[in-house]
């Protein structure tokens, strides 16, 4: 398998480039294009064939929300990341809304930076715990609730759903429910199959919305 690949929209002109040497220096990981703004958007991240895009909310020009949703139109497959200084319901809520895979914010540090990207390459969706708990509660205030549907989902995988809708990443679900990482990532293909959904987030609301979690 090859490395991880990064793009980075970042308008400080010192973090952009601390974190491009960080994810160059970092075995399985290479930064395959770093920007200030998000000028020629599709055509940089269609030349770069980044896995993972890292966003900025407040940039010049197109902001990262508006971004992160044309991303995820013209290249469905690319994961977003977003980063921010900013710990506010509408930025979280409309980058959540827009198909972002996780939201961290920038004093997150250079190893837990490291960490999210793993995890959503592998498919989690990384938040700070903060972040985690206000996304659920705004989920639950915005998602109105249906009747209650179990989709045949097993008591370990309701579990895990339970910690997914906390933030937690695969890791460390793993430890809080004593298992390895490999069976974790089985029971939410599982749960991704049952549900027919394709992200934490989205396994995360439907179940709010039928009162599974």
């Amino acid at each position: 398998m090859g490395d991880i690949r990064i793009t980075i929209f970042e308008d400080s002109k010192h973090l952009r480039e601390s974190l491009a040497i960080v994810f160059n220096g970092t075995p399985g990981f290479t930064c395959s294009g770093a920007y200030r703004d998000c000028a020629d958007l599709l055509f940089k991240v269609g030349r770069d064939n980044p896995d993972i895009v890292l966003m900025d909310i407040e940039m010049p020009g197109m902001n990262g929300i508006e971004a992160t949703a044309l991303i995820k139109q013209n290249f469905p497959a690319v994961q977003v990341l977003i980063q921010t200084i900013f710990f506010e319901d509408e930025y979280i809520f409309n980058a959540i809304k827009a198909g972002a895979s996780g939201y961290i914010l920038k004093t997150t540090s250079l190893s837990g930076y490291i960490d999210a990207l793993n995890d959503v390459y592998t498919g989690g969706s990384p938040m700070t715990q903060g972040i985690a708990r206000r996304v659920i509660e705004l989920f639950r205030e915005n998602v109105p609730a249906v009747a209650e549907v179990t989709f045949n989902l097993t008591e370990k995988e309701k579990l895990v759903l339970q910690e997914l809708a906390t933030g937690k990443s695969y890791k460390m679900i793993a430890t809080a429910m004593s298992l390895s990482f490999d069976t974790i990532k089985t029971h939410i293909r599982n749960i991704y199959v049952k549900m027919q959904v394709n992200s934490n987030t989205e396994a995360v609301v439907k179940a709010m919305k039928h009162k599974i979690v």
